[in-house]
């Protein structure tokens, strides 16, 4: 099998020249949970005390968040992240994006996505369900596709980083690792494999019922 990865260690490449933009490539697990709680918590405390929407709705808005987040996720890591550029600007681009996430799988500081492009990235989603779902709705529906993103962010660190023994979180490991190790056309969903499911892209059943790539290879 041909090797996907230039390195598995926990290691860097440097990707800019100028040294504040290299920097901002370099992002702590932490910063996404320090950046989005309070978002949620925002959102949280308007629903309940400006809005005055009711629990049930709020929890329901917010499950819907979390589903649409799941298509949001399968959508940006199939379409956009594994976007097949041919020109060597969109190669370089794709490269800054995820292609050094490919290459160097196991390097710490790139496996949550920057606050350079996730908050961004953020706003204009709200925005854009804003004008879908109206200034009422969009409240306790961003809590749950913030929820969503973040559960993302932290079980994508978790997976690479984290000694994972419990069942449910050990299928989310063997999923993604067989994106990276096995085959990179396939396996898109990180927090959920479901839409891999659904719309074909999951990963076939050997004839035997064995991985083609075991966890403990790449660990």
């Amino acid at each position: 099998m041909p090797k996907n990865f230039v390195s598995n260690k926990d290691e860097t490449v440097r990707m800019f020249d100028n040294n504040f933009m290299e920097a901002l490539s370099h992002v702590h697990p932490a910063v996404p949970v320090i950046i989005y709680v309070p978002v949620i918590l925002y959102f949280l405390f308007k629903s309940v005390n400006v809005l005055g929407i009711s629990v049930q709705s709020i929890l329901l808005l917010a499950f819907v968040g979390i589903f649409v987040w799941t298509i949001t996720e399968y959508s940006l890591h199939r379409f956009v992240f594994h976007y097949n550029a041919k020109s060597e600007f969109g190669k370089k681009i794709h490269f800054i994006f995820h292609g050094v996430h490919h290459d160097y799988p196991s390097d710490s500081k790139r496996l949550v996505m920057p606050p350079s492009v996730s908050v961004p990235l953020a706003i204009l989603f709200y925005f854009i369900f804003y004008i879908i779902l109206g200034s009422s709705f969009v409240a306790p529906f961003f809590v749950g596709f913030l929820t969503g993103y973040l559960f993302y962010d932290i079980t994508h660190y978790a997976v690479h980083h984290f000694n994972i023994h419990n069942k449910f979180w050990l299928a989310l490991k063997k999923h993604h690792m067989k994106h990276h190790y096995q085959n990179q056309e396939l396996g898109f969903g990180v927090s959920s494999p479901v839409w891999d499911k659904i719309i074909g892209t999951d990963f076939p059943k050997t004839k035997n019922g064995k991985d083609e790539v075991s966890i403990e290879e790449i660990s």
